[in-house]
């Protein structure tokens, strides 16, 4: 039989052998994120998944996308590309938590000018980490090799991810009431969001941001900034067994002012005690370094809170001796008060 080669293509830029080498060295990594929904295996069509509905009565499926955005911009600098994985998986699959759904499996979409079988791989590494890490199957992707459309060294990646939730367990705001409380879920850093301004403040590309900084406990700006998303989901499905929460916010770009009145019931507002928040250096080094407002910090960035959740006050206690077993560092950053939908610091 013969195998599949073009040699016209080829010298177009486009060499398929590499996508077959690519895919064989990305076998062991997506085996790992194996669970035992998945009913097909890497190659074909379409991935397919049997989920188990057992106990769930009225079966809500949930879908989220997106992408890493020009954090890229530091993979590619730092030839480090085994983590923006992560990045991706995270964006997603935190993002699906926030009405309560459990995360079933994920896709993902690589473009790249050339498609360099070791460093998709590594790509992949970092994929398959975030899935296992959110108990989601990777069930398929596509790596398109775009040459003349991506420079050489430089790939685009992108994700979609599943879950499912019983329909009386989505989450409701409607439910939040006057003096709940908002605990946060601390973040790794940055995250993968605000890089466009990030990128300006430190001069990417043209400063060096590999030597340590004594402000960063002698990590690199570089080093700091690639530090990859945090996944919260085991810890809030541990969470969601045992405390009626009423809502999840995912502070992604926008940050607070933007994500937390999302999930805020009309007539609602969040009241931030700004001086309970746990803010890690690199925010300030952004801050000083771009002369930037303290308005637009916490309009771009996470300022050290990857999620916010919000429980009775009754549930308060239960809730951060839940979060905590699972690992997080979690503390309560303010309440909800009667007023217009948005947030408030005190």
């Amino acid at each position: 039989m013969q195998k599949s080669f073009s040699e016209s293509y080829k010298e177009a830029g486009v060499d398929i052998t590499a996508g077959y080498r690519a895919v064989e060295l990305m076998k062991s990594h997506i085996a790992r994120t194996v669970t035992p929904g998945v009913v097909s295996d890497v190659g074909g069509f379409g991935g397919l998944f049997e989920p188990d509905l057992t106990g769930i009565e009225r079966p809500v499926f949930v879908s989220g996308t997106d992408g890493v955005g020009t954090k890229l911009k530091l993979a590619f600098l730092l030839n480090k590309h085994d983590t923006v994985g992560i990045d991706c998986v995270a964006m997603c699959v935190n993002d699906v938590i926030c009405c309560g759904a459990k995360p079933l499996f994920f896709l993902d979409y690589i473009a790249c000018g050339k498609n360099k079988p070791e460093r998709i791989a590594d790509i992949v590494a970092g994929i398959a980490e975030g899935c296992v890490l959110s108990g989601a199957a990777l069930i398929g992707g596509e790596t398109a090799e775009m040459p003349g459309f991506y420079p050489e060294n430089e790939y685009d990646l992108a994700g979609f991810a599943v879950g499912v939730v019983d329909k009386k367990n989505i989450l409701k705001p409607e439910t939040m009431e006057e003096g709940d409380v908002i605990i946060a879920l601390p973040s790794s850093g940055v995250h993968s969001n605000g890089f466009s301004l990030v990128r300006k403040v430190f001069n990417v590309g043209e400063e060096d941001i590999t030597s340590p900084v004594p402000a960063l406990g002698g990590k690199s700006i570089g080093e700091t900034l690639l530090t990859p998303t945090r996944i919260y989901v085991k810890s809030v499905l541990s969470l969601l067994e045992k405390v009626n929460v009423r809502a999840i916010s995912h502070i992604t770009g926008g940050g607070f002012y933007e994500n937390i009145p999302r999930s805020l019931k009309e007539g609602t507002a969040a009241k931030i005690y700004k001086d309970k928040l746990v803010i890690p250096p690199i925010f300030s080094l952004i801050k000083e370094r771009g002369g930037i407002s303290e308005r637009d910090m916490f309009n771009t960035f996470n300022m050290g809170v990857g999620m916010s959740i919000v429980v009775a006050k009754k549930d308060a206690e239960t809730a951060l001796s839940v979060l905590c077993e699972s690992g997080e560092k979690a503390y309560v950053m303010g309440e909800i008060v009667n007023g217009e939908k948005g947030v408030i610091f005190a």
